[in-house]
């Protein structure tokens, strides 16, 4: 047996979750392009063997970059790319979240408040790493914002990839080896402001 799809959770669920919920007009397009991807709602193409005549029709996909139907190439194609882009060196997983009880005031001001936490991530490893006590140097990240929990509950939390060094004042190479260098309390305290 096949295990289900994104797509068949939403057909068989997306209803009954509509009578009880009312989604965001984000949300709604996305679902919509979750359950319309590839088919045949976009269209669609059609290849023809010029020697058997077979047809074979390809469904048009939603190209929506939450859909995992249709993302997961140029989604390979990102990270064969980010591949290229890495240094030679460790790289350290932060998660920057807010307390649940904020998390209706963030929905209702998505816009405005994602980038508070972008934000509020950057320049708390930006401060953090510039100190010499910690690393004195200006390091290299990426941040990503999920907007949900494991349990798929609105959960918005910025994952956070650190290279374990960087560049001086004096635009040489720093770094403490290995080990992780930022004190977790002094994170929490700064990024709370």
């Amino acid at each position: 047996m096949n295990k289900p799809t994104v797509q068949d959770i939403f057909r068989c669920f997306y209803p009954a979750y509509l009578e009880k919920y009312s989604p965001s007009p984000e949300q709604a397009k996305v679902a919509r392009n979750i359950l319309n991807c590839k088919t045949g709602a976009y269209g669609a193409n059609v290849s023809v063997c010029e020697d058997c005549g077979a047809v074979q029709i390809h469904y048009n996909s939603c190209c929506n970059r939450c859909c995992p139907m249709c993302q997961a190439v140029p989604k390979e194609m990102w990270m064969d790319a980010r591949r290229e882009d890495v240094l030679d060196a460790p790289y350290f997983h932060l998660v920057f979240t807010v307390p649940d009880i904020l998390n209706p005031i963030i929905y209702n001001n998505q816009k405005l408040l994602y980038d508070t936490l972008y934000h509020a991530a950057s320049a708390t490893i930006r401060e953090l790493t510039a100190d010499p006590k910690h690393l004195g140097a200006a390091v290299g990240y990426i941040c990503i914002l999920h907007t949900w929990g494991s349990e798929m509950n609105f959960h918005p939390h910025i994952h956070t990839i650190l290279l374990g060094g960087g560049l001086t004042s004096k635009n040489e190479w720093k770094d403490n080896g290995t080990a992780f260098f930022l004190p977790i309390w002094a994170i929490s305290k700064v990024f709370r402001g």
